[in-house]
C-alpha cells in the first residue's frame, strides 16, 4: 500500500542532494512526484516507487508522520 504523501509535506531522505540538503517539499503527487530541495530550490521529478524507498521521515504541519 502506498504511503500517504500530500502536497506541502516535508520529507527527509536517506541520501542527500548534491547541494548537501536532505529535506524536500512535495509539490506534485501521483505516479510521478515533483519534490523541491530546501537547500538549493531545484525541483526534481521522481517516480513514486523510488521516492518511497528513499524516505526517512515525513513531516506534515509540524507533526512527524513517519
Amino acid at each position: 500500500m502506498p504511503l500517504d504523501l500530500r502536497i506541502g509535506d516535508l520529507i527527509e531522505t536517506k541520501k542527500s542532494h548534491p547541494c548537501g540538503s536532505k529535506t524536500f517539499e512535495i509539490k506534485r503527487t501521483g505516479i510521478d512526484f515533483i519534490i523541491k530541495c530546501d537547500g538549493c530550490g531545484k525541483e526534481i521529478w521522481i517516480p513514486r516507487v523510488k521516492l518511497e524507498k528513499r524516505i526517512k521521515k515525513i513531516t506534515r504541519s509540524g507533526e512527524v508522520i513517519k
